[in-house]
């Protein structure tokens, strides 16, 4: 792997309003691959770089996403904008114990004509030369048919070419049209996976695996396997390995947006940089720990 590798995170970033105890929505944005862009961006430092692939529209909120990235050192070569199109939009409601409940609204999201207008050519033509793709089941259910097959063949080809993909289950069954959908779209990208971060409800509510057993005898080709189980610890099986890496005991939990997604941004910097599954795991616990003290998916900077 290159020592300073380049990274491609896939996907789409919404308008987040977090809805406050006292009735006030305060404004900001997140989604799933965005959230680990941004915290694998700072995680990384100098040792590489990201890049975001995305649409958006020709509105105030797209340039205000896109100066924010900017801002957090993300590359935006990569992000198509599409006149007369918006971002898509989510309200973060939470309870008293922290875990939050979702708002959509994102039928109209520019992210979903992604891989299928013409601007898309050169974006798919150019993921193979990167040294890590990454994606989640999110961006396969917004993405629509066909973007997800032009997707899977740029997956082919940066493998083809020494790349390697890196997937994050995020299965949320509103955006599919039924659960045969899901499967067989996530059992077509799974077969081109190298690094598979999942977690175990996902796992659970898609493919209906009950334990860990059964989800890594379900991945017997795919080299690394992370099993991410909440508060519970992280199992991992690499190259024939297991691992089994204990969460952070947390006492106050305000919010746990993100914390799935910036788990996976601190163990996949870590395993870039070097760093063993049990090293990179306890590095995930570690920022997924601070993530769920503070309200929203980003910590601000500073």
């Amino acid at each position: 792997m290159n020592t300073t590798p380049r990274i491609a995170l896939i996907g789409e970033c919404m308008i987040e309003l977090q809805h406050r105890a006292d009735g006030s929505l305060v404004q900001s944005f997140g989604g799933d691959t965005l959230n680990t862009a941004v915290y694998l961006r700072r995680a990384l430092g100098e040792s590489g770089s990201v890049d975001y692939v995305t649409a958006l529209g020709d509105d105030s909120f797209s340039d205000a996403m896109r100066r924010q990235w900017a801002d957090e050192g993300l590359g935006l070569g990569l992000v198509q904008r599409l006149p007369g199109r918006l971002p898509g939009l989510y309200c973060i409601q939470t309870d008293a114990k922290g875990e939050r409940k979702f708002l959509y609204w994102r039928n109209e999201a520019a992210v979903r004509d992604c891989f299928t207008t013409p601007a898309a050519e050169p974006v798919l033509a150019a993921l193979p030369s990167y040294d890590v793709v990454y994606f989640s089941g999110i961006t396969l259910a917004v993405l629509g048919e066909v973007g997800r097959a032009r997707l899977l063949q740029a997956l082919i080809e940066t493998r083809r070419r020494g790349g390697q993909v890196v997937f994050d289950n995020n299965y949320r069954p509103r955006l599919w049209p039924s659960v045969e959908a899901a499967r067989a779209a996530y059992h077509a990208v799974l077969a081109e996976v190298d690094i598979a971060l999942l977690t175990e409800d996902d796992e659970r509510g898609l493919f209906g695996y009950q334990d860990a057993e059964q989800v890594f005898a379900a991945y017997p080709a795919i080299a690394e396997v992370v099993l991410k189980r909440g508060a519970d610890t992280c199992l991992i099986r690499c190259n024939g390995e297991h691992f089994a890496v204990p969460a952070l005991k947390i006492e106050k939990v305000v919010d746990t947006t993100a914390a799935g997604d910036s788990f996976s941004a601190a163990y996949l910097a870590s395993r870039l940089q070097g760093g063993s599954p049990e090293v990179a795991a306890l590095a995930g616990h570690r920022l997924a720990s601070r993530v769920i003290q503070v309200p929203g998916a980003l910590i601000p900077l500073g």
